[in-house]
């Protein structure tokens, strides 16, 4: 298989830049996809303090921008999108009880949204499609935080145009804390370290090449990795014990996650939330989209590379999947002692559905879900609030995953088997390769609303763009047969 070292992407600090964003001026110039010598510290996407009003409402200010520039490569300057910046955005953090507010204002040139991927919030705060933000306007979606500790993230999503968006740079992390979480790495970008992944494709004058985003079975297939902004990164390890909050923030490329001394680790969290107990791995396998939270554990002086290995007996219509390496963790001669990972970690346990719960059956093709495209006028599914169903998702063609807004899931059998540990956590995105069949327990929230929909959807985002999507709505138990199925305009 063939092997190529990767650029490493992290956001910028704070506030716009005007100036090369995360311009590295050690280690030697090498071409897109060459050898790495990992001699640039990791930057850390900085945390955005909210304003707290007098009613205690946390606002957090988020400004979408066009024209920054980045330096990816040494000496090269990247045309970027950014968000409070030149590229990506800052992390937010919120705890369960907060009433947040975003305020987010659009300085793009073009008409864009933001959806909080994971968050579980009422349709017309979800920034899905029907939530589009034009130029120079501000949208202020408002709710109350009401789901476990989690990783989430945020991203655009158009109709149609969500790959280019997120490609140039629109993405950034959600951090979600509980006050019964257990003792784990809490000290942020210390020993609990957002990892963004990302792949591009840039030319050798540090251009970010777009020609594949819109084309092809499945959009950009990028030979750089970017995780979080820095060309060659490095982190510098001070801690027994690290949090790693991984998110697959690629268009389209999977991950098979792990460290080149094949060391087990722990993964602690899934999309969702929290497992009940930390599952051992040497691997984590990571769709668009997807998270995981991992606990890895690391001995005075060493130094280790993240990297990702594809599967040696990958299936025929599965993306591409090279070997890449991904960050060189380098530890300190003395390391600050880590409490022991919990053996309980206190995550919702699973519960099975009901007896006599409504299946759906959802079928894949190549741009199609149960051979329609994306409507926007379109009700797809009606579901009654607090529902617990199981959903069927028969993938028929090529490889894609499935995403739903707003719901926590879990993966009951992927083909008729259960899934590993790892993956029996809280979900909103799970992967489904060539031909399988994948069987979800799907709760839904309360937050009723007729004329407001959610999408579902496949998450690598050249098939979402094309139509591989559709939209439901969550109503008062009893009133499904009397919705109206046809929206009568395209804004929620």
């Amino acid at each position: 298989m063939k092997r190529r070292s990767v650029l490493l992407l992290a956001a910028l600090s704070g506030a716009a830049t005007a100036g090369v964003a995360g311009a590295c001026d050690s280690g030697s110039e090498s071409p897109p996809g060459g050898a790495v010598d990992f001699s640039n510290a990791l930057r850390i996407p900085p945390l955005l303090e909210p304003e707290v009003g007098a009613d205690g409402v946390k606002q957090f200010a988020l400004s979408m921008q066009s024209g920054g520039r980045s330096g990816f490569l040494p000496g090269k300057s990247t045309a970027t999108w950014g968000i409070n910046g030149a590229y990506l955005g800052p992390t937010l953090r919120a705890s369960r009880g907060d009433r947040v507010r975003m305020r987010v204002t659009n300085r793009l040139g073009e008409a864009s949204t933001l959806h909080w991927h994971g968050m579980r919030l009422p349709a017309k705060m979800d920034g899905g499609p029907h939530q589009m933000i034009e130029p120079g306007a501000t949208w202020t979606p408002e709710w109350t935080v009401d789901q476990p500790a989690m990783t989430g993230w945020y991203h655009p999503h158009l109709h149609e145009r969500t790959a280019m968006h997120v490609y140039r740079g629109l993405a950034g992390m959600i951090i979600i804390d509980d006050d019964r979480e257990p003792d784990l790495p809490t000290g942020y970008g210390v020993d609990d370290v957002p990892l963004i992944i990302q792949d591009k494709n840039l030319e050798r004058d540090g251009r970010l090449d777009e020609d594949s985003v819109e084309g092809g079975t499945w959009g950009v297939l990028g030979d750089s990795i970017l995780v979080n902004g820095t060309y060659g990164a490095r982190f510098n390890v001070t801690t027994q014990a690290v949090r790693l909050r991984i998110l697959n923030a690629s268009n389209a490329r999977m991950y098979r996650v792990g460290f080149a001394d094949n060391r087990v680790f722990h993964v602690v969290g899934t999309d969702g939330g929290l497992l009940e107990r930390p599952a051992e791995v040497d691997r984590v396998k990571l769709s668009p989209g997807e998270r995981a939270q991992i606990v890895v554990r690391f001995t005075p002086g060493e130094e280790i590379v993240l990297n990702s290995l594809g599967e040696t007996a990958r299936e025929a219509g599965d993306p591409e999947e090279d070997d890449f390496e991904l960050l060189k963790f380098v530890a300190a001669p003395q390391l600050a002692s880590s409490a022991a990972l919990p053996s309980v970690l206190g995550g919702t346990p699973a519960t099975a559905p009901p007896a006599g719960a409504r299946v759906r059956t959802f079928r894949l093709s190549g741009s199609e879900i149960n051979d329609r495209e994306m409507d926007m006028t379109r009700i797809d599914e009606v579901v009654p609030a607090g529902a617990h169903e199981i959903w069927e998702i028969d993938n028929a063609s090529y490889a894609h995953n499935f995403h739903i807004h707003e719901v926590e899931f879990r993966i009951l059998q992927i083909n008729g088997q259960t899934p590993p540990a790892y993956q029996r956590g809280p979900k909103d995105t799970v992967f489904i390769a060539k031909g399988a069949k994948a069987r979800l327990a799907v709760k839904f929230n309360r937050y009723v609303d007729p004329v407001s929909p959610y999408m579902y959807h496949c998450h690598i985002l050249r098939h979402e763009d094309k139509g591989m999507m559709g939209q439901f709505v969550v109503v008062e138990p009893g009133t499904e047969d009397r919705v109206p199925r046809t929206l009568r305009g395209h804004h929620g």
